[in-house]
């Protein structure tokens, strides 16, 4: 796989989420993914200042519906997926990603949230038509484990692309 994108809906840019999403991509492929952080690429404030994106991208949402392999991670929010990852992946129709592997990663501080959201998110990626057969459930607390982590996810993942 030569296409693979990395889509963070963390809305703070350079967040533990998107770096172990953009390793546990590389693992799976040999090829560097293209990251789109959507802290960067839409503009988001939580205070009363306006904001601008940062990283405009305006082929996001092409880079996304034509990727072969799609990797979705997000924290978890109240217990469930980012306000701005729903934003963004609201643009798409039912069925608008048909047919794109896809890997749904959440991380988020108990195990309660971060099985939640991943399952949140794998359903989100289902009805929008992504092959993705399973979730990636990661606390917060695990993240310090780093390549041990990866390495199980990644393995676990490459097993169900190749039974797929």
């Amino acid at each position: 796989m030569s296409n693979v994108v990395v889509l963070v809906g963390n809305p703070r840019p350079g967040s533990r989420t998107a770096a172990f999403a953009t390793a546990l991509a590389q693992r799976l492929v040999a090829t560097a993914p293209r990251v789109i952080e959507l802290g960067e690429v839409i503009a988001v404030g939580l205070d009363a200042e306006p904001v601008r994106a940062t990283s405009p991208q305006p082929d996001a949402w092409d880079a996304v519906s034509t990727a072969e392999l799609l990797v979705v991670a997000t924290p978890s929010y109240k217990g469930t997926y980012t306000g701005l990852l729903k934003l963004f992946l609201d643009r798409y129709p039912a069925g608008g990603l048909s047919g794109i592997r896809a890997v749904p990663v959440a991380v988020a501080g108990s195990p309660d949230h971060a099985g939640a959201t991943a399952a949140d998110l794998l359903r989100l990626l289902r009805e929008l038509g992504a092959v993705a057969g399973s979730a990636v459930a990661v606390l917060e607390s695990q993240l310090a484990d780093g390549e041990a982590l990866l390495d199980r996810h990644a393995a676990r993942l490459a097993e169900e692309f190749t039974t797929a």
